[in-house]
C-alpha cells in the first residue's frame, strides 16, 4: 500500500496548482493523507477526485473546511494506527504538541505546521512531518511524504526544487 503524505499546501496563495511531482504520485497512491493549512475548499476537492482521503485542519483553514475536517485524527492502515494532526498552538515545539496532541499508542503521527520535513523516532512511534509541495519557505527543497506498508511501515520525503 502507498500513502502519499503532504502538508501546507496554502493554496492558492502558495500555488495556483499541485505541482507535477505530487499530481504524478497522486495517480498510484492508495490513500492521500493531509497534515492541514489546505487553505480552500478546492485543495479538499481536487486530493478528493484521486480517491481516499484523510485529514485535518490547520491554523490558516476557513470555518468551511473546519465543518468538513477534524483539529486531529486516527486512522488504522492495514493493522497500523497513524495520528494525523496539524500541530499549531502556543508554546512548546511544534513536534511537542503534535506528539501531545494524541493520548493513545500510535504507530506513526502525522503533522505539519513548520513546513520542515522531518523523520524520527520518539520511542516505538515514528514522527513523519512531510514538509511542503508548495511553501519551501527558505529551504532548498519542496518536499512531501510517501508511506509505503508491507509486512512493515517505510517512510521517505521526496524532495526537488
Amino acid at each position: 500500500m502507498k500513502i502519499l503524505v503532504i502538508s501546507d499546501t496554502h493554496m492558492p496563495k502558495k500555488a495556483k496548482t499541485l505541482p507535477h511531482q505530487l499530481t504524478k504520485e497522486l495517480e498510484s497512491a492508495d490513500t492521500v493523507i493531509h497534515a492541514g493549512d489546505w487553505k480552500t475548499m478546492d485543495v479538499y476537492n481536487e486530493l478528493k477526485s484521486y480517491g481516499e482521503l484523510h485529514g485535518v485542519y490547520g491554523n490558516v483553514d476557513d470555518e468551511e473546511i473546519r465543518k468538513v475536517l477534524p483539529e486531529r485524527k486516527v486512522i488504522e492502515v492495514q493493522g497500523f494506527k497513524i495520528g494525523i494532526v496539524h500541530g499549531h498552538g502556543e508554546k512548546k515545539t511544534t513536534e511537542k504538541r503534535a506528539v501531545e496532541a494524541f493520548d493513545e499508542e500510535l504507530d506513526v503521527i502525522i503533522f505539519g505546521h513548520s513546513h520542515l520535513p522531518l523523520l524520527r523516532y520518539m520511542g516505538k512511534t515514528m514522527l513523519f512531518n512531510p514538509g511542503s509541495a508548495t511553501d519551501k519557505r527558505k529551504l532548498p527543497y519542496f518536499s512531501y511524504g510517501l508511506l509505503t506498508i508491507k509486512e512493515n511501515l517505510q517512510a521517505e520525503h521526496i524532495f526537488w526544487k
